[in-house]
């Protein structure tokens, strides 16, 4: 449908009729003309025409056009193809079913439906479904429907499901805009079974320390008996244990293995079956727990006890993998041995070296050590004996008056990140005292912190790091940090910015750079076995520019002792090699590559574990599914009725939706304007050139 409106008063079309015919009359009435009376009235109503269609134009007319767009209705066949619907299922009636369906897909489609076939994944599975899902996460995959269709004319969705999901939220605590036709498969009989609910472990253990593994055990639908699990190692039996179970419960079993060896060590859970039991598959599990050598030992040594010490130290011990030393003098003191640098990974000075030189000598020893540091300065601190240690912080005047500063942060510090919530808080921070006068710090130090004194932000750093011949050592030039906790905790009942400051501070200063050339690495610790393991690859010049082109050779030896050889080079934009097809089990690797005519190494190992989260329960939930298709309007078949749904939808009416689109042009930009202006001024100009005249 189309309209013209003007941007004028439409009374003006009047005047420009009769301006049309006034241009022609003075053309063609007012003087004698060679050729016929018949062909001048023609040549008089083609320039009355083309002089009123050029004052029209003027006007500035306007062409609205209506269209009107149909939008089929749509339905979507949803079938879950989780392994458990497998394992519940005979696959010839799950093949007879989803012919069935894809009948009704056809049927949908001769209605005038827009329809399709697809799993929870989303992807097309009308030529056949794999039921190979590792999980089923049923809320996720109707509302990835929802969302792909959002403002679209959805008819409704036929979801074929056990009503199992170990996923995702349940799908009745979600609301859907559309009709949901249930169609159950699976059996809702209790079977027996012995099952592993849970397994609860430590990821990481040290080396000789023992270890907890708890083992969640469901039984189900069995009469009262003895329960033995065992715990096993490279197929042989660590530990045993018997629990004694009446009927259907939830028994825990303990187990405390002694961390023997170092790298990613596989543990395999098993309960032993039971002639009664209909599904044996989830009595076994495995666990991988990675055994280091030991913690990172964090010092921390002051002359005397303060404030500040209590504040690092709640920090330092909330993370499992340091082990926190302190050194008093005269309180609290440590053995020699245990003070030597290269048994610390980092060293924290809480006002010392003091002044009076009580821990002086271990403070010299650590300056001339390559060990980390970390000062927390105040009063008591000895500025001219660090000074003297070429340490990365000067005063040019030794200071005698203290200032009370707030800290600000630096957003252009980049060593690590803090979260906006943090730099939010810590602006609010109460005041520490700081030596007062002019300091010297090295260009390679970059402050995490800055001072304000009042309302006014300096450029003197409150809490700086400086980082040199892979060396790391960090200063905090006022004490008090305490009342930073406090305060918080006052305020919001937690401490999670503070914690978050000097946390992510002892973990970098406590870190050891990679100085290598090669790197080569899996992304991640453990892989489930239906992903591929994803290698990364890094390669380094002398100035430690990364380079492209390396051939990067990636050997792979299993549990067994096979060996799997890969190799790939490395381009921009593409240092990762994937690896699929991986059984459970752990992992070692050798990357290796040639640099500058050397061979350089990298070894490692890596765990695939094998996710049996299907297999914990096959009984059906068709409850779910009824309370699904009540809740949204739809309706409930069984599996036998699937000739009763296609009868029930091929009643239904496909109607589509109309959306109406206005468009609006001017009528001067329409191309058929100018090609009709072009042929009059063309056939009037003809006209009078043929018979005589210009």
């Amino acid at each position: 449908m189309q309209r013209i409106i003007f941007e004028s008063a439409p009374e003006l079309i009047v005047l420009c009729i009769l301006l049309g015919l006034a241009y022609a009359s003075a053309q063609y009435l007012r003087h004698r003309h060679p050729w016929s009376k018949f062909m001048n009235w023609m040549l008089f109503g083609l320039r009355a025409v083309l002089a009123f269609f050029l004052a029209f134009l003027l006007m500035g007319p306007i062409v609205k056009q209506v269209n009107n767009l149909y939008e089929k209705p749509l339905f979507v066949i949803l079938q879950d193809n989780s392994a458990s619907v497998k394992e519940a299922v005979d696959s010839t009636f799950l093949d007879s079913l989803h012919q069935n369906l894809v009948s009704a897909d056809q049927m949908l489609d001769e209605k005038g439906y827009e329809s399709s076939i697809e799993n929870l994944r989303g992807d097309d599975v009308s030529r056949g479904v794999q039921y190979n899902g590792v999980e089923s996460d049923l809320n996720s995959a109707i509302k990835r429907i929802s969302n792909r269709y959002e403002g679209k004319n959805v008819a409704g969705v036929i979801l074929v499901s056990d009503g199992l999901f170990n996923s995702g939220l349940s799908p009745l605590y979600s609301n859907y805009n559309f009709p949901i036709h249930a169609i159950p498969v699976g059996v809702t009989s209790q079977r027996s079974d012995h099952a592993h609910k849970n397994i609860a472990y430590n990821k990481i253990a040290y080396q000789g320390n023992k270890f907890p593994i708890r083992a969640e055990i469901q039984v189900k639908n069995l009469s009262a008996r003895t329960v033995r699990v065992s715990l096993m190692k490279k197929g042989r039996v660590i530990d045993t244990q018997s629990k004694a179970t009446n009927g259907d419960q939830l028994i825990a079993v303990d187990f405390q293995p002694e961390a023997d060896e170092q790298g990613i060590q596989k543990y395999d859970v098993r309960v032993h079956t039971d002639p009664a039991e209909q599904n044996q598959r989830n009595n076994h599990a495995s666990v991988f727990v990675e055994v280091v050598e030991g913690k990172k030992k964090i010092l921390l040594l002051a002359s005397a006890p303060h404030p500040d010490i209590k504040a690092l130290r709640e920090v330092v011990e909330q993370n499992s993998n340091y082990e926190f030393v302190l050194h008093i003098p005269g309180v609290t003191e440590q053995q020699a041995s245990a003070l030597r640098p290269e048994q610390i990974d980092l060293a924290i000075f809480v006002q010392s070296p003091d002044l009076r030189g009580k821990t002086s000598q271990i403070f010299q020893n650590f300056a001339n050590s390559k060990t980390s540091l970390l000062f927390i300065m105040g009063q008591k601190t000895d500025l001219p004996l660090i000074a003297r240690q070429n340490m990365p912080i000067y005063f040019e005047n030794a200071p005698r008056e203290y200032d009370e500063v707030t800290p600000v942060s630096n957003a252009a510090f980049t060593s690590f990140s803090l979260s906006p919530e943090t730099t939010t808080i810590l602006s609010s921070f109460p005041p520490v005292s700081v030596h007062y006068g002019k300091i010297q710090i090295p260009a390679s130090a970059s402050p995490l912190l800055f001072q304000r004194v009042g309302s006014v932000t300096t450029e003197k750093p409150l809490l700086a790091v400086d980082v040199n011949n892979s060396r790391k050592i960090g200063f905090m030039l006022g004490e008090g940090i305490w009342r930073w906790r406090l305060n918080e905790f006052d305020r919001t009942e937690k401490t999670a910015a503070f914690d978050e400051i000097f946390g992510k501070l002892v973990q970098f200063l406590s870190t050891t750079d990679d100085k290598r050339k090669f790197r080569s690495y899996p992304v991640q610790q453990e892989f489930s076995e239906t992903e591929p393991v994803v290698f990364e690859s890094q390669v380094y010049n002398d100035i430690f520019e990364p380079v492209f082109g390396n051939s990067i050779e990636i050997e792979l030896t299993s549990e067994s002792g096979q060996k799997t050889e890969y190799t790939y080079v490395t381009s921009p934009g593409n240092n990762r090699y994937q690896i699929g097809g991986l059984n459970e089990g752990v992992y070692r690797y050798r990357s290796s590559t040639v640099i500058n005519g050397k061979r350089e190494e990298v070894r490692g190992e890596f765990a695939v574990i094998e996710r049996q989260i299907e297999l914990q329960n096959l009984t059906a939930d068709f409850d779910l599914l009824r309370k699904m298709s009540a809740n949204t309007g739809g309706r409930f078949f069984k599996a036998s009725e699937v000739h009763q749904l296609i009868s029930f939808l091929g009643q239904t009416e496909a109607r589509s939706v109309i959306h109406s689109e206005e468009t609006y042009d001017s009528i001067i930009n329409l191309k058929w304007v100018f090609w009709v202006l072009l042929v009059m001024v063309t056939l009037e100009w003809g006209l009078r050139k043929y018979h005589g005249s210009y």
